[in-house]
């Protein structure tokens, strides 16, 4: 992830505001001009003795400041609505850009930034709430806080063009998670991870997401499946080819892929899955 640069108290206040959604904001701008300007336009009453002058100097420092408020607070909160907005645009052009792409390099053709709004655009779809951190300071690299139902995962995002994602990463990950308390997390990459990666990450609170799961996220949200229509968890990670000879499946006739079962009865143990999942579930046992 790229290193932000040290921004203004106001840059960050409108960082802050922008994670609202844009029609928030701009309710909250109304509302603070309104109680602003009513401070700033009040009448002063006349001194009476010391007490009164301190009173009377402590009122008018309040209209001085509501004066100023009144305006910079609510410019504040509008351009914030203007970033949430233009973020949120961004965010579902990317969605149904990837949606409608045939091309299977699609999502390392985006840039790191671009993959992070993706997938938490994915996450938004599926009913959680977002929040973004952007995978800097001493935090795991995590990039997306996630909450639904109480519970709060965190996510790191991905976007390698040639490295397969190691088992370093989820080990990092997995103990973020237990020094944070959150319920679990997810690792969004548009590669693919090791089957070291993938074994480590068996039984335990970490949804491990390929790229080919990611578009076939992609592609049930835009065919408007929504949650009840998927799996509680994703489907089983694909792992880097090796060297054994994959079989045609049995049900289709696609090229099948090495999976490891993520749960189950036989989770851990490796099993030919059908390339085209979630369309077509055809297995074939490794011996």
């Amino acid at each position: 992830m790229g290193r932000r640069r040290r921004q203004s108290e106001f840059e960050d206040f409108i960082e802050i505001a922008a994670k609202l959604p844009w029609w928030a904001s701009v309710g909250l701008a109304v509302v603070s001009y309104r109680v602003l300007h009513g401070f700033a336009t009040g009448h002063g009453v006349a001194p009476g003795g010391l007490q009164g002058l301190g009173g009377a100097v402590g009122g008018q420092l309040i209209r001085t400041f509501a004066g100023f408020g009144q305006y910079l607070l609510p410019f504040g909160l509008l351009v914030a609505a203007l970033v949430s907005a233009v973020k949120g645009w961004q965010r579902r052009g990317l969605h149904k850009r990837v949606a409608g792409s045939t091309d299977p390099k699609s999502l390392e053709q985006m840039s790191w930034r671009e993959f992070e709004m993706l997938v938490g655009e994915v996450f938004r779809r599926r009913g959680y709430v977002v929040g973004e951190k952007g995978g800097h300071g001493a935090d795991g690299g995590v990039d997306l806080v996630l909450s639904k139902g109480g519970r709060r995962f965190l996510a790191q995002c991905k976007q390698w063009k040639r490295a397969k994602v190691g088992v370093k990463i989820i080990r990092e990950l997995y103990g973020v998670i237990a020094a944070e308390g959150a319920a679990g997390g997810f690792i969004v990459t548009s590669g693919v991870f090791t089957g070291d990666a993938v074994a480590f990450a068996a039984g335990k609170n970490i949804d491990l997401i390929d790229g080919p799961q990611l578009r076939s996220m992609i592609a049930g949200a835009s065919n408007g499946q929504g949650e009840a229509a998927r799996p509680a968890m994703p489907p089983p990670v694909a792992v880097a080819p090796s060297a054994e000879s994959a079989p045609a499946c049995p049900q289709c006739g696609s090229a099948m892929v090495r999976r490891v079962a993520r749960r189950g009865a036989k989770v851990g143990k490796a099993f030919w899955g059908c390339s085209t999942f979630p369309k077509c579930r055809g297995t074939v046992p490794i011996e």
